[in-house]
């Protein structure tokens, strides 16, 4: 702490920006291990759910408990469409621009799809932004800090360790501090995104797995 407040002005800038992104950063992480922790585990009840029932309108019924699940969410939407299309067709003057067979569906489940993607996404591009921006405004404010005890330097007259240590030291810890926020952040994305990934992979399968099971029924019908 004695070496941030004597330090430069510029270098004060500088450490108090990356202080900022490691501090956001790790309120970023701490949420995003919140949010796809439960959207893992309510996906996991809910395809139990959903194999277990093997009823639309049951599986309906019991969706509360895993609002969490993109795929519960992709079911909903799906469900809804469905519905809302059973309606259309059944009633006296169907539209005659109406989709046939399970396109409208799989437009509900892509737009579905899609937005919990985007959801679970959320805020990554900042931990992103940190891990390659930090250590470089980190670097700035070290190359700042030596250029303003070279000119200390030179303005004293003398070059000993006690005139030059004070200044490096002031200067080094910039960058200590642009790795201290870069490092989690480059972790942390590289975690979520795998995580996301393995999500939407299932998302993806689920949507296929579903229009699957309205077209076998259909068939039966």
């Amino acid at each position: 702490m004695e070496i941030i407040l004597n330090a430069g002005p510029v270098v004060k800038v500088v450490m108090g920006i990356l202080i900022y992104l490691s501090v956001v950063s790790w309120a970023i992480i701490f949420h995003k291990w919140l949010v796809v922790g439960r959207a893992r585990k309510a996906s996991d009840g809910f395809m139990e759910l959903f194999w277990t029932k093997k009823n639309f309108e049951a599986i309906n019924q019991n969706l509360r408990a895993y609002a969490a699940s993109p795929l519960c969410v992709l079911f909903r939407e799906g469900y809804q469409e469905l519905l809302r299309a059973r309606r259309v067709q059944a009633s006296d003057s169907p539209p005659d621009d109406f989709p046939m067979g399970t396109d409208y569906i799989a437009r509900a489940l892509r737009r579905a799809m899609t937005s919990e993607t985007q959801r679970l996404e959320r805020f990554l591009p900042f931990l992103a932004t940190t891990g390659s921006t930090a250590p470089f405004i980190g670097l700035f404010g070290t190359v700042w800090g030596i250029m303003d005890s070279f000119h200390n330097i030179g303005q004293s007259g003398s070059a000993s360790l006690a005139v030059v240590a004070p200044g490096i030291s002031e200067a080094l810890i910039a960058t200590a501090i642009g790795l201290v926020a870069a490092v989690p952040a480059v972790i942390g994305y590289n975690h979520f995104s795998h995580k996301i990934d393995v999500i939407v992979g299932e998302m993806d399968n689920f949507s296929q797995e579903f229009l699957n099971i309205l077209e076998r029924m259909q068939r039966r019908a």
